[in-house]
């Protein structure tokens, strides 16, 4: 009985190390590199001219030379101290 449950837990390893195996020749090379030092430029943060908070290049308003975090913040304009 105990070869028989090692014998079955050594298929299953085997079998997931080989889709494992699999799967990663099938993706992307972009998606293999998984590198920090590769992330997109979209996917640097920003910070807010008007409130500061910090949010994915990709998802900020741009006016003036300026990122802002939604249309409102972008018509009031930079954070006057």
């Amino acid at each position: 009985m105990g070869r028989l449950f090692f014998l079955l837990v050594f298929v299953l390893v085997g079998v997931w190390l080989v889709r494992r195996a699999l799967a990663r020749a099938d993706a992307p090379p972009a998606a293999r590199a998984g590198s920090a030092a590769e992330a997109r430029p979209a996917d640097e943060l920003v910070g807010c001219a008007q409130c500061g908070v910090l949010l994915p290049r990709g998802e900020a308003r741009s006016a003036g030379g300026a990122a802002y975090c939604s249309e409102e913040h972008a018509r009031l304009g930079p954070r006057r101290r």
